[in-house]
């Protein structure tokens, strides 16, 4: 899909992936789907909720996941 987002899980990424991270990934998923680098001034509302709740849905996946011989990141002990 957009070659310039980057896998950020284990082992790909030795260890968690910042926020930072996980937002320039939902911005660039948004930059690709809606055709815009950067929206105009009436659609800019829309694009930064999108990237926010895209970064969300992410940063939950990211959590969740579990990778093969280790524990999952989320899980309490």
């Amino acid at each position: 899909m957009c070659r310039s987002i980057k896998t950020l899980r284990p082992p790909v990424l030795p260890e968690e992936a910042t926020e930072e991270e996980i937002r320039a990934a939902a911005l660039q998923y948004v930059r690709k789907v809606s055709g815009f680098r950067a929206p105009a001034a009436h659609n800019k509302e829309v694009f930064d909720r999108a990237v926010e709740a895209i970064a969300e849905a992410t940063a939950e996946l990211l959590d969740g996941l579990e990778v093969r011989g280790a524990a999952a990141r989320g899980a309490a002990g």
